[in-house]
C-alpha cells in the first residue's frame, strides 16, 4: 500500500544557534559522539522489540522538584504560578530522559499528566531558537480537534513564560488561519493528523525542520485509522529527531511504531495502562430494557458533573432530546458536529452551565475535564480498551469516581466478559427506577419534569456590501480553560508576553 504522503527526509538548516545534541549528557545541550538516525523509510519496520518497562516508584527521599527534574527556570516559575507543587509520578519517570533528548515510551493510566510529561519536555527542547515560516521545529500529534486544542491550553503558560510559539492545526476550523499562523513562525505544532497531511500536500507546512515529535493517544490513532497517515508525517520529519510516544497499550500497530521509528527508547510505566485505578468504583447495574430510560433518566438527574456514553451518533442527539424535556439540562457531543458546536458544548460542560454531556467515544480520548464524578456508559463498550478509555474521564489525578454500566439480560454476559479482560472487579446491582441502591450508588434522582429549552446560539454578523452577502463564520474557540491555563483560538500563534 502506497503512503498518503511521499517521503522526504530533510536536513538540518545552517546557520543561527545549534540544535541541542540529542547525544547530550547534560539537561538541554552538549558534546557527544551522536546516535545513530532513526530508519526513516518502508523498508525499517523490523526493528527492535519494544524494551520492557521502567516501573517507576517514588524514591524514599520523596516525590523530585520541578527543579531537580531540569526544567528550565521560568518554566518552574510558571508551574509554581500555576499552582502546582510537585510533578506526577510520570512526569517524574519521564522528563529526565525526555529533556536529555532519549527518546520515550510513556505508559500511564489516563488523567495522570501525561500532557506535561511530554509538552514540558518539548518546550525545554525547542527554546532558544526560532522557527523559520511553515518549518516548525517541534510537533505534537494527538487524535482528535478535542485533544488538540486541550494540549495547546495546557502548554499555554509555560510556552509563554519560554517564548516559544504554539499553533494548533485540526479539521473543522479555518484553515486560511492556519496558514496565517504558520507562515509567521511556529515552533511547536499540536496536530491531528488528516489537517496536517492537508497542509503539507498544499505545501504550507514544512516538517524538515522537526526534530521533536510526540505522540498523545498513539494507540488511539491505531484504532481509528490513523497510521499511514502517521507514518507519512514521520517520514518528513528528520532522520535521528527525537520522539516521544505516550500510549495505553504498547502492542501491535504502536509496537510497530515504535520498532520503526524510535532508537533506543526507554519505557516507563507508573501503573497499568490496562487496569482501573484505586479510586474508582465499577459497577454493573442489572436493569430490565423496559426501564432502562427511566434509569438513565434519574442518573442524569443526579448532583454532580456526569458523562453518558451511547454508541452511535443518532442516540446522542435523541438522548440528549429526550433527557432535556424531562429537565435535565445534558448536551451532546459527536463527530457529527461542527467544530463550533463542538466547542460551544464542551465549553458549557466545562463551565458547569450543563452538567451532563452525552457522548460518543470521541470523547473518551480527547475530553479531559477535572471534577467528573460519574462515568455511565448508557450502551457498553465494545472491547475492554473503550471500557477503559470511557472510564478514564474520571477518578483523575487522584481523585475518585465512579464508573457504572448499565446492563439488560440480553448484554449481562458479554459485559462479565468484556469487564473481565479489563481488568476491574465490579459490584453488580439489580436496580428499577427509585431504587435506593441505585440512588446510593449513582446519586440518582427523579428529574423535575420541567423541559429544559434548547440553547441559544447567536448568529454570526453579515458581511458588509449587500443583502445577499454570505455571513462572515464566527471565530472558534480552540479551547477552554484547564488547571494550567486559559483557552486559545484555532490556528492563532501563542507569542510569549
Amino acid at each position: 500500500m502506497s503512503s498518503p504522503l511521499s517521503a522526504r527526509s530533510g536536513s538540518s538548516r545552517g546557520g543561527g544557534h545549534g540544535r541541542p545534541s540529542r547525544s547530550s549528557g547534560g539537561r538541554r545541550r552538549g558534546s557527544g559522539s551522536g546516535r545513530p538516525a532513526a530508519q526513516n523509510n518502508q523498508n525499517a519496520s523490523a526493528g527492535p522489540a519494544t524494551p520492557p518497562a521502567k516501573v517507576w516508584t517514588e524514591p524514599a527521599s520523596g516525590m523530585p522538584t520541578f527543579a531537580q527534574l531540569g526544567l528550565p527556570a521560568p518554566v518552574q516559575k510558571a508551574l509554581d504560578d500555576a499552582g502546582f507543587t510537585e510533578p506526577f509520578p510520570i512526569q517524574a519517570a519521564t522528563l529526565p530522559d525526555s529533556i536529555a533528548g532519549r527518546d520515550v515510551l510513556g505508559k500511564a493510566q489516563t488523567g495522570s499528566g501525561k500532557t506535561l510529561a511530554f509538552g514540558l519536555a518539548a518546550l525545554a527542547r525547542l527554546t532558544g531558537e526560532r522557527s523559520r515560516p511553515t518549518a516548525p521545529r517541534g510537533l505534537v500529534l494527538v487524535p482528535t480537534r478535542e485533544l488538540a486544542a486541550q494540549v495547546v491550553d495546557a502548554l499555554d503558560p509555560f510556552a509563554r513564560a519560554l517564548g516559544v510559539r504554539t499553533a494548533v492545526v485540526v479539521g473543522g476550523t479555518s484553515m486560511n488561519r492556519q496558514i496565517d499562523a504558520l507562515r509567521k513562525g511556529v515552533d511547536l505544532l499540536v496536530a491531528t493528523p488528516g489537517r496536517l497531511t492537508d497542509h503539507i500536500r498544499g505545501g504550507t507546512a514544512d516538517l524538515s525542520e522537526v526534530t521533536f515529535t510526540a505522540l498523545d493517544e498513539a494507540d488511539r490513532m491505531a484504532d481509528m485509522g490513523f497510521m499511514p497517515q502517521v507514518t507519512a508525517i514521520l517520514d518528513r520529519t528528520q532522520p535521528g529527531g527525537q520522539r516521544l510516544l505516550f500510549s495505553a497499550t504498547l502492542d501491535g500497530e504502536v509496537d510497530k511504531l515504535v520498532r520503526r521509528y524510535l532508537t533506543d527508547p526507554v519505557t516507563h510505566s507508573v501503573a497499568s495502562a490496562e487496569t482501573g485505578v484505586d479510586t474508582m468504583d465499577h459497577h454493573l447495574l442489572l436493569v430490565d430494557a423496559e426501564h432502562k430510560q427511566a434509569v438513565v433518566a434519574e442518573v442524569a438527574a443526579r448532583e454532580g458533573r456526569t458523562i453518558l456514553f451511547v454508541r452511535t451518533k443518532h442516540s446522542v442527539d435523541r438522548l440528549v432530546k429526550k433527557l432535556r424535556q424531562a429537565g435535565v439540562s445534558a448536551g451532546g457531543l459527536h463527530g457529527g458536529k461542527a467544530q463550533g458546536a463542538r466547542t460551544r458544548v464542551l465549553a458549557d460542560f466545562t463551565q458547569d452551565r450543563t452538567p451532563v454531556l452525552v457522548a460518543t467515544d470521541v470523547a473518551a480520548r480527547g475530553i479531559h475535564v477535572d471534577d467528573i464524578s460519574l462515568v455511565v456508559h448508557v450502551d457498553p463498550p465494545p472491547d475492554p480498551k473503550d471500557y477503559l478509555h470511557r472510564a478514564g474521564r474520571t477518578a483523575r489525578a487522584g481523585a475518585s469516581g465512579t464508573v457504572i454500566t448499565l446492563v439488560t439480560p440480553a448484554e449481562e454476559r458479554d459485559v462479565r466478559q468484556m469487564t473481565g479482560k479489563a481488568g476491574v472487579r465490579t459490584r453488580n446491582t439489580r436496580v428499577r427506577p427509585g431504587d435506593a441502591e441505585l440512588v446510593r450508588i449513582t446519586g440518582a434522582r427523579t428529574p423535575s419534569g420541567v423541559p429544559v429549552p434548547a440553547p441559544v446560539v447567536a448568529q454570526p454578523p453579515a458581511r458588509s456590501g449587500g443583502s445577499g452577502s454570505r455571513r462572515r463564520r464566527p471565530a472558534v474557540r480552540s479551547g477552554q480553560p484547564t488547571r494550567s491555563g486559559g483557552a486559545g483560538r484555532s490556528g492563532q500563534v501563542r507569542r510569549a508576553g
